[in-house]
């Protein structure tokens, strides 16, 4: 009998334990678009190869779209419900009807540059030229948009501006001639600037609040899947931390999406974006989003009434406060 008893509790043990893990539900699939390969969208990268959205309950597939502008399009669609690209571009979709809404920030600093062909030596001989961006309603287009704010020369009267694609797309097209200057980030214009091509503006000395890359996605995607929507943030949160705090594997996921081994400019890739520019706590910005509303300002009279706070929805870091998982992250 007391065999018996043993082998039946044994196995309903065993029983209770199959049942709990077939219980278990399985990984949520989900889609994300990132719409540059440079540092500042590490900040998805590192959660990806890390395993953490996984360990959050999301099975996601990482897409790349070049150029901001075509990203946004691609998640108001709703063919990916979350994309990493620039804050300026919620603004310019819900203007033309649409609902895209900001959920939190990767970077709000523009690491970018004009670059031009080396016979090019300052701004005033850009004229009658070619100047390339990714996509228009990119953070390239906004910081070439602010960058002739300064200059004596404008867009369309005295130079075309080209869309190209991504960044790397945009250095082929200046090594080949088909632009005169292209707006490129911080790892390709140390690139350009080594074959022999000239800077002629560093918007990251500018001290200018812009959210260059913003996680978005779709007031109705919230709606239909708010604890997808909880359930990623959580995991990009964390990702963010494990990024700062684990810097061996943050230079690895750098070389493999960059494809560059040269660890020494990768490290100082990796101080430039994951340690310096990316946000510890990486909140949706109303500051940096203010930017773009004063820029579009000047020639859109649509927003002049309109508030940052219009095109973020900050429930869900509000929630992760509430309950102290940002403070035991960083504690």
């Amino acid at each position: 009998m007391l065999i018996l008893r043993f082998v039946t509790g044994v196995l309903m043990i065993v029983f209770a334990l199959s049942s709990m893990a077939g219980a278990q539900s399985p990984l949520e699939k989900l889609r994300l678009t990132y719409s540059a390969i440079g540092g500042s969208q590490a900040s998805v990268w590192i959660p990806y190869e890390a395993g953490i959205f996984r360990k959050h309950g999301l099975d996601v597939e990482l897409l790349y779209v070049g150029g901001g502008g075509r990203a946004a399009q691609v998640v108001q669609s709703g063919e990916v419900p979350i994309g990493v690209f620039t804050g300026g571009a919620v603004i310019n979709s819900n203007l033309a009807g649409g609902d895209l809404v900001m959920i939190a920030s990767s970077m709000n600093v523009m690491t970018f540059a004009v670059v031009a062909r080396p016979e090019i030596r300052r701004v005033e001989d850009l004229k009658g030229k070619k100047i390339g961006i990714s996509r228009f309603g990119s953070a390239t287009d906004f910081g070439l948009r602010y960058a002739e704010g300064q200059w004596p020369i404008k867009r369309q009267r005295d130079f075309a501006v080209i869309q190209v694609g991504g960044m790397p797309e945009q250095l082929t097209a200046l090594r080949t001639g088909a632009l005169d200057a292209a707006m490129l980030n911080a790892e390709l214009t140390i690139v350009a600037r080594k074959e022999g091509f000239r800077e002629l503006a560093d918007l990251s000395k500018v001290g200018l609040n812009f959210p260059t890359s913003s996680i978005v996605t779709t007031r109705s995607f919230i709606k239909r899947n708010e604890n997808t929507v909880r359930k990623f943030i959580r995991g990009y949160v964390e990702g963010v931390h494990y990024g700062k705090t684990q810097r061996t594997f943050g230079v690895q996921v750098l070389k493999k999406y960059l494809r560059n081994d040269d660890t020494a400019f990768v490290n100082d890739l990796y101080d430039l974006y994951i340690l310096q520019n990316i946000p510890q706590i990486p909140r949706p910005s109303p500051e940096a989003l203010k930017t773009v509303l004063d820029q579009m300002a000047e020639s859109d009279s649509r927003v002049a009434n309109l508030r940052p706070e219009q095109f973020i929805d900050a429930r869900f870091f509000q929630e992760l406060e509430k309950e102290g998982f940002l403070q035991r992250l960083w504690k």
